[in-house]
């Protein structure tokens, strides 16, 4: 197998190995796991700038012609549904909402596959113009990114003063009948002081929170351990105002840990996605705005999927690249190794 330069992750050329694999339509890794949730990438663009995410003057971009078109990406999510066992697709960005053909894209999977649920992570800039449309092309579900309400501090984290905008999008979301409506927070150290604020106005709007330890994955490259909030430290600071029971997970491969508060019927997770990692049971298969196959974050081996669709190849050679890439998955993301190295791709070039 050749490794192409990309100026970016090395770009795997070919078909992985597959030395070992079992004869299995679907996507099994050589440690037990079956891929089942695919992460779609369709946009490197975002109307926001938070700093654990993308630099300052957002990602370069990616030319037109090397983005997945709207019926390549349609073509790629029905095959790794009806051919490779994925269960739920989850389109994300950068920002979805900055691509016109979102609901073109919703769409034409929804048309293909029925039953299979779709839904979206959004930061909410602008989603109250369409949320009633993304329902009506057949979005099932939406998770917000939100990590403050209070407007100086989000502008300072997002460089961007849209917090009025990202609740009226979380608001029209839930009147559009998209449920349940999922906020995301990232723990941050100049946030955390907030962040009882941040839980009551979610319970108070009828939206589920969940807090996200800070991964390694920021354009500026000043994540440290030692810097973190961890899961244990922002437990501490809620309970000095809501009494907290865990509940622990509906499914052992989703991803946030749950907490009941003031004895219910609200909820609030935490994915420790370094403190508690739960790579071992990851179930994720990533496809990238412009046509890579990832199987983790934190890995910069990348299959070119783009170039096999437009090399004219049929579903069966597709599936097997997309076979083998998730055959070579890492058994996990490695943060707390002595060599750890953050992937090239940050979290805005990868997709959430």
């Amino acid at each position: 197998m050749t490794v192409v330069a990309m100026g970016m992750p090395a770009i795997r050329a070919g078909q992985p190995s597959v030395d070992g694999r079992p004869d299995t339509p679907y996507l099994v890794d050589r440690f037990g796991r079956t891929a089942r949730d695919l992460r779609v990438s369709i946009t490197e663009k975002c109307s926001l700038r938070c700093t654990y995410c993308m630099p300052e003057e957002g990602l370069p971009a990616i030319p037109a012609d090397e983005l997945l078109s709207t019926a390549e990406l349609v073509r790629l999510v029905v095959l790794a549904v009806r051919e490779l066992g994925v269960h739920e697709v989850r389109f994300t960005g950068g920002e979805p909402l900055m691509r016109r053909d979102l609901e073109q894209i919703i769409a034409g999977c929804r048309a293909e596959l029925p039953d299979t649920p779709l839904s979206m992570t959004s930061n909410g800039v602008g989603l109250e113009h369409r949320a009633r449309k993304l329902v009506a092309a057949g979005l099932d579900r939406i998770n917000i990114s939100l990590d403050t309400v209070d407007r100086e501090g989000f502008a300072r984290l997002t460089r961007r003063d849209r917090l009025d905008s990202v609740l009226a999008g979380i608001r029209a979301a839930r009147a559009a009948g998209l449920s349940p409506v999922k906020v995301n927070a990232v723990l941050m150290r100049q946030t955390l002081s907030g962040a009882a604020d941040l839980l009551a106005w979610c319970i108070a709007e009828g939206a589920e929170l969940r807090f996200i330890e800070e991964m390694p994955l920021d354009a500026d490259h000043e994540w440290a351990r030692a810097n973190m909030i961890t899961a244990a430290e922002l437990l501490e600071v809620l309970g000095e105002r809501f009494t907290l029971t865990p509940v622990g997970r509906d499914d052992p491969s989703a991803p946030a840990e749950q907490w009941r508060v003031d004895s219910g019927p609200a909820t609030v997770g935490i994915i420790a996605s370094v403190t508690r990692s739960f790579c071992g049971d990851c179930d994720r298969t990533r496809l990238t705005a412009d046509g890579r196959l990832r199987s983790c974050l934190f890995s910069d081996q990348e299959y070119d999927v783009r170039a096999a669709l437009r090399a004219h190849a049929g579903d069966a050679e597709i599936a097997e690249l997309w076979r083998g890439a998730m055959w070579n998955k890492s058994a996990g993301h490695g943060i707390d190794a002595a060599g750890f190295v953050p992937p090239e791709r940050t979290m805005g070039a990868i997709g959430g």
